[in-house]
């Protein structure tokens, strides 16, 4: 689904989350967290095509039939996430609200890149890349040096939650959200463009948190929130084939929240 589509049917969506009691009061968001990118066993499947100079073990030209399974392993360092959001409190104690989040994490390394279930990590790189002359570093040397290689999340949820001990200095609170992601993935270790594209996938979220009242409108919350989206399939650039990437991730994130009255 074209994300821009998809942003104008959660905002629907989102409308429809207000329950049968009249909103009690407005409210907007901001948080700042810390993501936690889960790492992301990639797999798919190679179009046909010929190896390069992979001798001894995989010999020049060495036909990939199309179909053939593939992948690798990708590690994560913790990145960084922003949110904002604007929302409805409402007198039975639910919550609901439209939320934008960015996510950014950078890959720490590739390793264990395999073929039809072979790992070719100590193959020369060049069977990869169709060249016919060895390029003097093995492929687990070449994947295990990102290059700015990285994965970028821009999420839209429509949000429900349930503030418990509302009118106390301190109300935990659960939720939940459906939305679409637009997930940007680069990967280009040793300089090397393997995948760098984009594509919207269906996401969704449960939270946890606990809000501190500091005055009549202002309110500070911490939460913890699990993230995923559906894998997401990009066009391999090295060699024909697709790739399925995991994205999911852990985020525990600080904010404020201002309270504009009913």
């Amino acid at each position: 689904m074209n994300f821009r589509i998809a942003l104008i049917a959660l905002g629907a969506a989102a409308s429809g989350l207000a329950l049968p009691a009249a909103a009690q009061e407005w409210y907007a968001a901001g948080s700042i967290g810390y993501v936690l990118q889960n790492d992301s066993s990639n797999s798919g499947a190679t179009g046909a095509f010929a190896t390069g100079n992979g001798a001894p073990v995989i010999p020049f030209g060495t036909a990939i039939a199309a179909g053939t399974p593939y992948g690798w392993e990708t590690e994560f360092d913790n990145g960084y996430a922003l949110s904002g959001e604007f929302g409805a409190r409402y007198a039975n104690g639910f919550r609901s609200g439209v939320e934008l989040v960015y996510s950014k994490a950078e890959v720490d390394t590739h390793s264990g890149v395999n073929v039809a279930g072979t790992v070719i990590d100590g193959v020369d790189a060049a069977v990869l890349t169709g060249s016919a002359t060895q390029l003097g570093a093995t492929v687990g040397q070449v994947v295990a040096l990102p290059d700015g290689d990285e994965l970028e999340s821009t999420s839209l949820f429509a949000n429900l939650y349930y503030d418990f001990n509302r009118d106390g200095l301190i109300s935990p609170y659960v939720g939940a959200g459906l939305g679409y992601s637009d997930v940007s993935v680069t990967y280009r270790p040793s300089g090397v463009g393997i995948i760098g594209d984009s594509e919207s996938k269906f996401a969704y979220q449960l939270k946890a948190g606990a809000t501190w009242s500091v005055s009549e409108r202002i309110d500070l919350y911490g939460e913890a929130a699990y993230r995923a989206t559906e894998d997401v399939e990009l066009q391999n650039q090295l060699f024909p084939g697709t790739l399925n990437i995991e994205n999911t991730q852990t985020v525990l994130s600080v904010g404020a929240r201002y309270r504009f009255g009913s």
